[in-house]
């Protein structure tokens, strides 16, 4: 099916045409020439309830000897340009390998999908099976305004990128947003190329997480154990990976931080591992944590980036 046939589909390409002073016609012609995408909207739906997490079979898809191997390389080729990143933004190069070798296993599997028809089935035919489908519909519709106001400017064929089925783009999978907002020519070449620039990727990566509040120097967790006898479980867990606790009050409420987590300033979350059947594992979330989950709203995905990132330093070090 073709977007042509959905009056509301080329209503909403006037208006983004109108907002943004695009050419009435390149903008009907590129939605209505976009195509529905079936398997993407069931791409999109959560697991069904009960499905327990596994943070150990989660962590077991990333950090693995190809993507170590591949992390290497990527780091050796691209050193200067990671050290650079890292004394201009504060973002330490194991954590910016992390992201890109968790997204992308260093520009080897990008995404397939063009993503004008990802982004135009996101934005008209978003499954309303998902708990939050009004606002995920909205935020695709801004994505895919996003996308034609980047592709319009940049004299890019609209139908030529690839990506996620979420429409997510380049080295780092950056959403059109992103790419706007973030995205940074560090290879000064006077143009931005999240697709072929590993230089561009791992500055645009930097960026990003200095735009959500990387703090230079902070460590990402601390260890924690807790004291049974005064323990606060419930209370621990309740404002959820938003860093809220001062160390006191985390101590307070039954948590036991190793020497260096008792030294911080900041706030800090109590961040739950599940492991299936198996007891959780945890740790003390710092706000840079919570940065990395600005990327992917997953305390699971965090954990890979940093865990991935730390056995390519170690195997790099080796």
């Amino acid at each position: 099916m073709l977007y042509a046939s959905r009056p509301e589909a080329l209503q909403f390409a006037d208006d983004l045409a109108a907002r943004r002073d695009l050419d009435r016609e390149w903008v009907r012609q590129a939605i209505g020439q976009a195509h529905f995408l079936p398997q993407v909207p069931r791409l999109m739906l959560p697991p069904p309830k009960g499905t327990a997490k596994n943070w150990r079979v989660y962590r077991s898809r990333f950090i693995d000897p190809i993507r170590i191997r591949a992390g290497q390389r990527f780091w050796q080729e691209n050193q200067a340009t990671l050290e650079r990143a890292e004394r201009e933004y504060g973002v330490p190069a194991e954590i910016i390998v992390g992201i890109i070798g968790v997204e992308t296993i260093y520009g080897q599997q990008m995404g397939t999908f063009r993503v004008m028809d990802a982004l135009a089935t996101l934005a008209f035919d978003f499954p309303s099976a998902h708990p939050r489908a009004k606002e995920r519909t909205e935020f695709f519709r801004r994505e895919l305004e996003q996308f034609l106001s980047l592709t319009n400017r940049s004299n890019t064929d609209p139908f030529e990128p690839r990506g996620s089925y979420a429409g997510a783009m380049g080295l780092g999978q950056f959403m059109p947003s992103s790419w706007v907002r973030y995205a940074v020519d560090y290879d000064g070449d006077g143009r931005v190329d999240l697709f072929n620039s590993p230089a561009d990727a791992i500055g645009s990566v930097a960026n990003y997480f200095r735009g959500h509040g990387w703090t230079r120097g902070m460590p990402t967790h601390f260890g924690v154990q807790f004291d049974t006898a005064r323990l606060q479980m419930d209370d621990l867990l309740a404002p959820d990976i938003l860093p809220t606790f001062s160390v006191a009050s985390m101590q307070a409420k039954g948590a036991v931080l190793d020497a260096a987590g008792v030294q911080h300033n900041g706030p800090l979350a109590l961040v739950e591992l599940q492991n299936g059947a198996e007891a959780p594992s945890y740790v003390a979330g710092t706000e840079n944590f919570y940065a990395i989950t600005r990327y992917n709203w997953s305390s699971y995905y965090a954990m890979a980036v940093i865990e991935l990132g730390r056995e390519v330093a170690a195997a790099r070090a080796r």
